[in-house]
């Protein structure tokens, strides 16, 4: 089970940090379509509808990534007061109840999307540069699929965590910044 949270838990910050990297690109063709927008009075018919695409599969290739860390926005006031066991509970519990369903949905509503938007090669009906759209609709099935292997990792999080009172920790490779600053205060108060 350890093994299974680790291989999602990589497997999630493998496609995060790659598909973080579009962030880049997306900055350069903006950068682009001002520079020839705003200077040279020549705008591109194809910037807004990449820069659309690019950060669209930024925030669904992230979503995993963020899942694993513990990233996502949780309404804890009460959470946090309770037992790890009994946390553990209540998260595998919503799991069940709302996750997994939603992320099935998800899986199969973008499967028909994208097999209909393949069968066809769609471009987009925003730009008269006719930009493809098929291989974003993939992603939609993708990060699905991403979000399903990394929900299962957690379910495994949630029963190791009932069995030992204890929640399994994420990986850490970012921080907030203000703990990293809270972390560095307290460590020179100590000196």
């Amino acid at each position: 089970m350890i093994r299974y949270i680790r291989l999602a838990d990589a497997l999630s910050a493998w496609s995060g940090k790659t598909f973080g990297w579009l962030i880049i690109l997306m900055t350069f063709g903006m950068s682009y379509e001002v520079l020839v927008r705003y200077f040279f009075n020549s705008p591109t018919p194809w910037a807004l509808d990449i820069s659309f695409m690019m950060y669209g599969t930024i925030f669904m290739m992230g979503g995993a990534y963020t899942l694993s860390r513990g990233g996502h926005v949780r309404g804890d006031f009460i959470y946090r007061t309770w037992q790890p066991k009994n946390q553990a509970k209540v998260d595998m519990a919503l799991y069940f109840l709302f996750f997994f369903p939603g992320m099935l949905a998800l899986v199969f509503a973008g499967w028909k999307y994208a097999a209909r938007s393949w069968s066809y090669a769609e471009v987009s009906v925003n730009s008269p540069a006719g930009v493809p759209i098929y291989q974003f609709k993939t992603v939609i099935v993708v990060a699905g699929i991403l979000m399903m292997i990394q929900g299962i990792a957690q379910v495994c999080r949630c029963i190791h965590c009932i069995r030992t009172n204890t929640w399994l920790p994420a990986e850490e490779d970012v921080e907030e910044t203000e703990q990293l600053l809270l972390k560095q205060a307290a460590e020179a108060q100590q000196k």
